[in-house]
């Protein structure tokens, strides 16, 4: 079964500096409907103004994904991190105990864009800690780039909790396919372009869910980035 949760309804909060979309409930946006799928729980879509960013602040016990897709995010933290996470980088924060830090967009002139991803952790009460890896374009066309795991398995970034987590990149008429393993559930999220899955239409922003599938087939109409959430 697939289930589509359309952009158009998602989330959205527009500060002048920061725009902001919620897939799921999140700051003043709260819907009893969309709360999180299995561990699953925020996929913000941001786009930060030239110069501006989040100042200092806290988060604990959460496993916390910045994909970028445009544009840079300057990073520090409580645990003397000082990092600067660019387009193709994909950023990992375990919360654990509790971590402060801030996000900052250090150009002058671009705006970055990138999706600000939450996934409940296995336990609660980790020891925090940072990671960062690059994923190019090369590295997901023709096949589902795993880019964060339970393992860290194809060199992706380990995150605390059973997800896998995969990025490709397609060209119009380009298909890709995916084999769902039993008891397990999907979540796809159209970064860019439009595509199908298993025949039902996704654009940009749209996100859908999947469950009793065992073949998943994402066809694009356009160039596309696509991330799909294996879940436990």
């Amino acid at each position: 079964m697939i289930t589509v949760r359309p952009s158009a309804e998602r989330g959205h909060a527009n500060f002048g500096w920061l725009d902001s979309h919620h897939t799921f409930s999140f700051g003043n946006y709260y819907d009893p409907k969309h709360m999180g799928f299995r561990a699953l729980r925020v996929i913000n879509e941001d786009h930060v103004s030239a110069g501006r960013g989040f100042d200092t602040h806290p988060h604990k016990d959460m496993e916390i994904i910045s994909y970028i897709l445009s544009g840079s995010l300057a990073h520090r933290d409580s645990l003397g991190t000082t990092a600067t996470v660019r387009a193709h980088e994909v950023q990992r924060i375990s919360a654990g105990t509790g971590i402060a830090h801030s996000e900052f967009n250090p150009s002058k002139d671009e705006s970055v864009h990138f999706l600000q991803i939450w996934i409940l952790p296995e336990a609660n009460g980790l020891t925090p800690s940072y990671e960062e890896k690059v994923f190019s374009p090369e590295s997901k066309q023709g096949q589902w780039q795993r880019i964060a795991s339970h393992t860290g398995q194809d060199g992706a970034v380990t995150i605390n909790q059973d997800v896998e987590l995969y990025a490709t990149v397609l060209a119009a008429g380009e298909g890709r396919t995916f084999e769902l393993r039993s008891h397990r559930y999907a979540w796809i999220q159209v970064a860019q372009g439009k595509v199908s899955l298993n025949g039902v239409s996704l654009e940009a922003g749209d996100g859908a869910t999947v469950s009793d599938e065992t073949l998943l087939d994402v066809t694009a109409h356009s160039d596309a980035e696509v991330l799909l959430f294996d879940l436990a």
